[in-house]
């Protein structure tokens, strides 16, 4: 059968931003001769994130996910349905996600490396499996719990940067869900702020692109902040660390504006910072989704019941067809997107 699939086609420069000519589209034949365990699979939708940056290096920097190859076929979570079946826990027409899935319309995996999920869990939305009922809403909900001490009853205000990203925009409804009374988000247009406020309740959004932020957050957080989920780094975080109350709690999810620049992750604070965070004993911890999977599961149970109740809304960025998958990548690294950036593949 013929397959179009992505490859990494070359690495960007040293510090370099990504662009689309770093990956191409390739039409190849796959044979669909299945061995023991394995299943063919229908790519229904593909997801791109900000962590894939450092697989476009030839050393990612970290222990937990490898680089891409050049000229090999690119991998990151996908969702799809099962054609044929040799895995008995893998059976046709079955929807099935990994987050190793390949950048392909059509591909032969092993069943050990898919899990199997019910359609009913995202009221039939199955691009949610890649996001607010995935493993972006696990970071979200758990780096919340397991980092951000918010407190019912404490009149705790939270700052989210990338808010209106698909981490952010999940990470501030839970915030506001689990007990901050104020919770405000920095985004990068207008149309995003309107979003944050009006569809997701936050109290207050602040384009960084076109306000004073220090000024703003001084507004919007007269109390001062206690909680920020971090998902950009840089002089964004600064600015919120600067404005931070004592024993309050930094969430070090992402740090996307140095995912281009050749430092190591987490990226080193400058002196001033690092005095603040420790004058005002203020907790900054990397978090890592990967260490808590033995909470994924009640935590996804979690995630949609909320979505399905509408207790947490969901937003999308969809792009149709495998050929634009560098372009989506590349659209979501400078913040194009609202929500989740999904491709979709196939019906």
């Amino acid at each position: 059968m013929q397959v179009q699939r992505v490859v990494l086609n070359s690495r960007p420069g040293k510090n370099g931003a990504p662009v689309p000519e770093n990956f191409r589209l390739e039409e190849t034949t796959l044979v669909p001769d299945l061995k023991d365990g394995e299943v063919l699979v229908r790519t229904l939708y593909l997801s791109v994130d900000p962590y894939m940056r450092c697989r476009m290096n030839e050393d990612t920097g970290v222990d937990y996910v490898a680089p891409w190859q050049l000229f090999e076929s690119v991998d990151g979570g996908g969702v799809g349905v099962v054609e044929s079946s040799r895995c008995t826990t893998c059976s046709e027409g079955g929807v099935v996600t990994s987050f190793n899935w390949p950048w392909q319309t059509y591909a032969v995996m092993k069943g050990s490396v898919l899990q199997k999920v019910d359609p009913q869990l995202v009221d039939g939305h199955l691009s949610y499996f890649l996001g607010a009922v995935g493993m972006t809403g696990l970071t979200a909900l758990l780096g919340v719990r397991e980092k951000g001490n918010v407190i019912q009853g404490a009149n705790q205000t939270m700052v989210v940067s990338g808010a209106a990203g698909a981490c952010g925009s999940i990470a501030g409804q839970f915030g506001r869900l689990d007990g901050c009374v104020r919770v405000v988000g920095i985004c990068g247009s207008d149309e995003k702020c309107r979003a944050l406020v009006d569809d997701l309740g936050f109290s207050a959004a602040i384009n960084y692109r076109k306000e004073d932020v220090p000024t703003r957050l001084k507004e919007h957080c007269p109390h001062g902040i206690d909680v920020y989920f971090d998902n950009v780094g840089g002089a964004i975080s600064d600015t919120v660390i600067t404005q931070m109350n004592k024993g309050s709690h930094v969430i070090l999810c992402g740090q996307i504006s140095q995912y281009n620049k050749d430092v190591p992750y987490p990226p080193p604070l400058s002196e001033e910072i690092q005095e603040t965070l420790q004058r005002k004993n203020i907790t900054r911890e990397r978090f890592m989704v990967l260490n808590y999977m033995h909470k994924a599961e009640a935590a996804l149970c979690e995630l949609s019941q909320r979505v399905k109740a509408g207790q947490i809304n969901v937003l999308e960025t969809v792009v149709n067809g495998i050929e634009n998958m560098g372009d989506a990548f590349c659209s979501m690294m400078k913040g194009g997107n609202i929500g989740k950036q999904i491709i979709k593949i196939s019906e």
